[in-house]
Formats: C-alpha cells, structure tokens, sequence
C-alpha cells in the first residue's frame, strides 16, 4: 500500500495518490492530470478511481479530465448531483482497491455533498481518513460555501457537529487525518501548518473536537469571525459541479505569443494585461493599467479575490520560460480565459516606443524619517493582522474587499501603503491605479519592516479604519 499526500502551498490544497497491487485512487485532484498520470505510469499502475470530497470552491479539481483521459470512475458520496457522468456512492459503502478498501462516510456540513473517506489497509485495520473540508488539522471547514443552500450557515454547522461525532470522532484514536486543506486556505479559520495528525490528538488540541462541546457552542464557535468567502467561491463550486473546458485547450490558447499591437487591440477590447513578475519589476516599469499578482506569492488565489469576473480575457506579462506556468495556476481557479502573453515582456513595450508606468517605492526607515503629521498611511492587510498590531496613524483596507471598497480611498491623498512583506501592497497599488488613482507610494518591507521602527504602534483597532 502507498498513500502519498500531493501538497500545493499556493492553494494551501493536498491531493492524495493512494496505489495498492497496481491499482490507483486519486483524491481531490487538481486541474493538471499530468503528476496523477506519469505517478501511475512510472509505477506501472492504473487509476482506477478519482474520489472527490465535495464540490471544491476555492479551486477546479481535475476529476474530470482525468476520468476522461483513464476510464476511472469519479466517486461522490450521497447528494451530488453534478452535471457529468459519476458514480453516487451510498453512506457506508465499500470500495476495493488492490488489496485495501476504502469505506464512504457521508458527512454533510461544509457542504451537503461533503464526504470522507475511511481507508482499510491490507488486515483490514481502520489506518486513515481522508476528510476533504469536513474536519482539518486545527480547524473544521466553513459552513457557508454550500451551493444554493436553502440551509442557513448556523443549520449547516449543526450538521457538521453530528457528522464529527457521529461519524468521525467514533473511530479509532490512532487513524491518520489527511485532510484537503492546510494554514492559509480560507476553507477555515484556524488552520494548522501541520498537513496530517493522528485523530487522537486532534481530539486534545482541535477547538471543534472538545468532547463536552454542545452543539449550540459548536455552532457559535464555528460562525464566529467567519469572513465573507473570496467572490471566486461560488463559481468554482458551480464549474466544479457543472464541468469545464479541456485543461488542454485552455493552455494550448493560453501560451500564444501576442505582438505589442495585438495587446493594445485587445486591452481596448477590454482584456485585462496581468502582470506576473516580481513586485520589484512591476514597480520599476509596467504596461499601464495592468494588474500586478506576481507568481511567486499566493498567486491563484488572490487572482481569485481580486479580478471579479472568472471569464475576462487574460494576457500575460511573464518571465520567459514562465508562461506555462502561469496558465495552469490561473486555470487551477477558474480562470480559463488566458488569450497569451505580451511577446518580449515589457522590454519589447519599451522598444516598440511604447509608454509605461512606475511605483513609487520608500524604505520603513525613510517613512520613519518624514513628517509624521502630514502622512497618510494605509494597511492593506486581512482585518486579524491589523487587529494584532499596526502603525497608530494606519488607516485599515484589506486588499481582501478592494473591489467593493475603492470609494473609500481619497484620491486627493498621497497614500503610503504597505501590507505584511510588500506583495499585496503592489497588488492594492496596481488596482487603485487602473482606477486612476495613481498617488501611492509602496513602503518596502511592508509591517516586517515597519516594526522595526520607531513609528508608534499599537494593539487596538485604530477608529480610522477605512474597511
């Protein structure tokens, strides 16, 4: 038996390759089928199932390309009724693989669909679970992302409670927990670093596992805080449940070379130009009115939080030899329509005598250095990070809710903006700047620089929050 977990820090997403006597199940595959294929080729396996805990939200899982291209069956539990050819298993079903058995443990409440998987190893001993969003290391999934739901959160989280405890909490304390999601995915509140645990000590350490719980607790710790899921949920649940293009095509067009004339017609059209490189890069010189998420961040899902709509035509500005890259990741939540990338970057731009525009940037130390009375300085981190700790004079917008805040932003001010290291400060600035809003100065370092200053801080919402 080999059970090997699939970790993507960018989605903070673990799929799972499970193989016994040349047999294969994949859980929760991502978009690209390629890695589940060439592991099941260089073993001499065949993938006979691709299991999917529930209608995924925060990305597109590749469990349809993949049957296509295997012959695998996708197995649901009980309630999915998606828009494509699966098999609907039964609570408390068994499935075979080689020589280990895999058991279907209905367990509604992140979703109604949601389920975990029971794995029996070769003696038939209970050895892991695999528990998609319904229980996670540290945490439990959100019981908000329900597709049209007649369910309230507070009636969802409920069925959660019962689920953890009628169906997972009575198993052995020493199964493993393999759960889909680890610390940074916004599937929950209260995630762990940690990407598996014995259910024993999850039970120790696990806010939602306390034995004496109460349900009409559980219910009030689980909805506490809940933040409003990133706008992309919704739809990737609905392309998970509905279908999607070939990952094929969508990178096949993605990859196409577009001359400096091609992207000014489509950018009139109305394609967005999202440039992927450094911050440093994008602050040194970019194609006006692009968007900076650079690759080498939380890149997916910040696409996800910040670009609305899921179909905008998309061209790139990339480091070469980047290119494929990028496509995947963007496709990896949704966003399909990549029409190629700007041929020769921004150094073809300039040579074609094309205009292009910069960043202002000041180091922690020299905004330490100004005038203090006549700065204006703006926090663009999630509301728990500014609620921690931030400047005295920070006013609070997280880059979270930009798009539905941007009135709130003066534009007669000069903004100084900085988030935890810089990366999301240049994503806020880019945004505010296609919105022709262009007097803002990124502070270098972000708050892990500024704190290193003698700027005051404190440890309470300053009443000037914007957001």
């Amino acid at each position: 038996m080999k059970i090997e977990q699939l970790y993507t820090n960018c989605l903070a997403e673990a799929a799972y390759y499970i193989e016994s006597e040349g047999e294969v199940a994949i859980i929760d595959p991502l978009r690209e089928t390629a890695p589940y294929l060439d592991k099941a080729e260089k073993n001499g396996a065949k993938i006979k199932y691709i299991f999917e805990t529930h209608f995924h939200a925060d990305f597109v899982s590749g469990h349809i390309d993949l049957a296509k291209k295997t012959g695998a069956k996708i197995i649901f539990g009980p309630k999915a009724a998606p828009q494509y050819d699966i098999y609907s298993s039964t609570d408390g079903e068994i499935l075979e693989l080689g020589k280990i058995k895999i058991k279907v443990l209905h367990t509604p409440g992140h979703t109604m669909e949601s389920s975990s998987f029971l794995l029996f190893d070769e003696n038939g001993k209970e050895h892991c679970l695999f528990t998609g969003d319904t229980l996670f290391i540290g945490d439990v999934g959100r019981p908000d992302l329900a597709i049209k739901s007649d369910l309230s959160r507070e009636d969802l989280a409920g069925l959660l409670y019962d689920s953890l405890r009628a169906k997972v909490m009575t198993l052995p304390d020493d199964i493993i927990i393999y759960p889909g999601h680890g610390a940074g995915s916004a599937c929950g509140k209260n995630m762990s670093k940690e990407t598996q645990d014995t259910l024993g000590n999850q039970k120790k350490v696990n806010y939602a596992l306390r034995e004496d719980m109460s349900k009409e607790e559980f219910v009030k710790e689980v909805t506490d805080g809940i933040l409003p899921p990133p706008q992309y949920f919704a739809k990737n649940a609905k392309i998970n449940k509905d279908g999607y293009d070939s990952f094929e095509d969508v990178l096949q067009q993605g990859i196409q070379a577009l001359t400096v004339e091609e992207v000014e017609k489509k950018q009139a059209e109305g394609a967005i130009v999202l440039d992927v490189r450094k911050a440093g890069a994008f602050a040194k010189s970019h194609i006006p009115n692009s968007i900076f998420i650079g690759l080498d961040g939380q890149f997916a899902p910040w696409v996800g939080a910040v670009i609305t709509d899921i179909k905008s035509p998309i061209i790139l500005v990339v480091e070469s030899g980047r290119e494929e890259e990028a496509v995947t990741r963007l496709s990896r939540v949704g966003y399909d329509n990549t029409i190629g990338f700007v041929k020769g970057g921004v150094e073809n731009w300039v040579a074609e005598g094309k205009e292009v525009a910069t960043v202002d940037e000041i180091s922690a130390e020299g905004l330490a250095n100004l005038e203090q009375e006549n700065i204006n300085i703006l926090d663009v981190r999630k509301p728990g990070e500014f609620q921690a700790e931030h400047l005295e004079r920070a006013e609070h917008l997280a880059l979270d809710y930009i798009n539905e805040n941007l009135d709130k932003v003066n534009s007669d001010k000069k903004y100084y903006v900085h988030c935890a290291g810089g990366y999301r400060s240049m994503i806020f600035i880019s945004i505010l700047k296609r919105n022709n809003i262009h007097d803002m100065v990124n502070i270098l370092g972000g708050y892990n620089a500024l704190k290193n200053t003698n700027l005051p801080k404190t440890d309470f919402v300053c009443p000037s929050t914007l957001a």
